[in-house]
C-alpha cells in the first residue's frame, strides 16, 4: 500500500495546521493510501551546522527526529509538510527540521510527490508556501497543486472549519497527490524511472 508522510510544522497538535492535515488525511483513508501524521513544531530541533558528519555517517550528527523519520521518508510515497506562519515565513523548526532531513539523507527522493500546507490568519502564506516547496524542487520531487494554493486560513480550528474553500482545496490536494502517487508507481512498473543526471557541478569562483 502506498503511503504518505505528513508533518506538522506547528507547535500547537490539535491546531490550525493539524485541521488542514487532517481533511488531507480523510481522502487518503477514501483513497487507499496510508498515512502517518509526525509532530514536529513543538519537538525540539536545531538548525544544521554545515559540520559535514552526515556525508560520512550516512545520518545526522544530531541524533533527534530527523534521523528518526529519515528511514519513514526513504520508504514513503509522499510528503505533506505543513506549517503556520510566522513573519511571512513558516515555523523556524520546520525549516530546521527540512533542511537537516534533506541534507543529511543521501537516498533519493526521485519522483516522490510533496506537497506544502501553510496556515495563516491573514497574510504571509504564498511566502511560506513558496519556501517549504523549494525543498521538493532540488530533489526532483513532483509537488502536488490543488483549485487552490494550498493554505487555509483562520486565527483558531474552529476559524479553520469555516473556511470551506481552505478545506475543499485540502481535499482536492489529497486527491491529486493520491493520483499522483499512483500513476508514479505504474509508469515505474512500465518505464522505468525517468534518468537523473549528478555529473555537472558548476561553481564561480572569485565572482567569475
Amino acid at each position: 500500500m502506498a503511503k504518505v508522510l505528513l508533518l506538522n510544522g506547528s507547535p500547537h497538535t490539535k491546531g490550525c495546521t493539524y485541521t488542514a492535515l487532517e481533511e488531507m488525511i480523510k481522502v487518503f483513508d477514501k483513497e487507499g493510501i496510508d498515512t502517518e501524521l509526525i509532530q514536529v513544531g513543538n519537538k525540539d530541533i536545531r538548525g544544521c551546522i554545515a559540520c559535514g558528519s552526515c556525508s560520512e555517517k550516512g545520518r545526522c550528527v544530531f541524533d533527534d527526529l530527523v534521523n528518526e523519520l529519515a528511514p519513514k521518508f526513504e520508504a514513503a510515497d509522499g510528503l505533506v509538510v505543513g506549517s503556520p506562519v510566522y513573519y511571512s515565513s513558516p515555523n523556524g523548526t520546520i525549516l530546521s527540521f527540512m533542511d537537516r532531513l534533506f541534507y543529511s539523507t543521501s537516498f533519493s527522493k526521485h519522483m516522490k510527490v510533496g506537497a506544502a500546507v501553510v496556515s495563516a490568519r491573514r497574510g504571509g502564506n504564498t511566502a511560506s508556501f513558496d519556501a517549504l516547496n523549494k525543498y521538493f524542487t532540488i530533489s526532483g520531487m513532483p509537488v502536488a497543486s490543488s483549485t487552490y494554493w494550498n493554505q487555509v486560513h483562520g486565527f483558531s480550528p474552529e476559524d479553520v472549519r469555516k473556511d470551506l474553500e481552505g478545506l475543499q482545496t485540502m481535499r482536492n490536494l489529497a486527491r491529486n497527490m493520491a493520483f499522483m502517487i499512483r500513476a508514479i508507481a505504474d509508469a515505474r512498473g512500465k518505464y522505468g524511472l525517468p534518468e537523473v543526471e549528478r555529473d555537472a557541478f558548476t561553481s564561480f569562483p572569485d565572482g567569475k
